[in-house]
């Protein structure tokens, strides 16, 4: 399908919209993301599918008012926000498709904006800046059209194009750019699989304004590191594109050793951030991680820090 360059000029030429929201047992945050999703100044259709992950439905939220839908399933897909998410997709049919996390709030003009740029354009997902929200810290990032390449996005994340801003054709997300990989173990890092897949499929349409407040620091990886130094090690075997960059590789592997040194597994850590350096010396993640290693500072200190500026580890 060929996307439309011209925005829609009425309510009834304003396409439909799924909303998929995964959950897991944070009833309250829920419904301030849900009710951000229901408030927007948007004309055209939203339906929003809560999926439940492994916890009881709360069928109380379920809605029909016309132009604001709302349903509660179960995921019937694999364990974890990747299945989660999964199960929300195939649940709807609408031709655009967004994503935002349970524990995060939508701008009211957000949906509005990115319609209108993706109409505007032959883009096939749109993303938008955050403004990171931790204890009483609040940091604005915006994502710049130049930062949604592949090769940049490869080389660095480019955390501002947060899952919760995504919008997406449905038929690029069913087709070239695929569903959301349910093998990355833990689900850990399955955004950013996904986001350097939508880069290989074609362009993003960048809202450069901060529509999304993102709760830093409720993520349930931040914790778990063996789960992210396998699904890293599950990131760097898929995609070859991260082995040709030795940036992409210093990152990486600056991550690596500050888990395994979170871990308490010193040896393994030095040696992590050492090959780490050798890919980038100014790779700052595996000085940290040293220091962690050698017991100069705690991992939880360090990533305390980190997000009360609105990065992560």
């Amino acid at each position: 399908m060929t996307p439309p360059t011209t925005e829609p000029t009425t309510p009834a030429e304003l396409p439909p919209l799924d909303v998929v929201i995964a959950t897991h047992n944070r009833p309250e945050l829920l419904r301030v993301a849900l009710d951000a999703v229901l408030a927007q100044t948007y004309a055209g259709q939203i339906r929003v599918t809560l999926v439940f992950d492994h916890t009881e439905i709360d069928h109380s939220l379920e809605r029909d008012s016309g132009d604001r839908v709302v349903v509660a399933v179960n995921n019937t897909r694999s364990r974890g926000l990747a299945g989660a998410r999964n199960t929300g997709i195939l649940e709807g049919d609408a031709p655009l498709v967004a994503f935002c996390d349970d524990d995060d709030e939508w701008m009211a003009d957000k949906v509005a904006l990115q319609v209108r740029a993706l109409s505007g354009s032959a883009a096939l997902t749109s993303v938008t800046g955050i403004i990171v929200s931790y204890a009483d810290h609040h940091v604005v990032r915006i994502p710049r059209a130049e930062d949604m390449t592949l090769e940049q996005l490869v080389r660095d994340r480019v955390m501002a194009a947060h899952p919760s801003t995504v919008m997406v054709r449905r038929d690029a997300l069913l087709g070239p750019i695929g569903l959301v990989d349910e093998e990355i173990p833990g689900s850990y890092g399955e955004d950013f699989d996904w986001i350097i897949r939508a880069a290989r499929a074609g362009d993003f349409a960048v809202v450069e304004d901060a529509l999304v407040t993102v709760l830093w620091g409720q993520s349930l990886f931040s914790q778990r590191w063996q789960t992210i130094i396998d699904a890293i090690d599950y990131l760097v075997a898929k995609h070859p594109e991260f082995r040709a960059d030795p940036g992409a590789m210093g990152r990486l592997g600056g991550r690596r050793s500050f888990a395994l040194a979170a871990l308490g597994r010193r040896r393994e850590a030095l040696g992590q951030a050492a090959t780490a350096l050798r890919s980038n010396p100014k790779e700052r993640r595996a000085y940290l991680a040293a220091a962690v290693a050698l017991h100069l500072v705690s991992a939880e200190r360090l990533m305390s820090i980190a997000h009360s500026r609105g990065h992560g580890i």
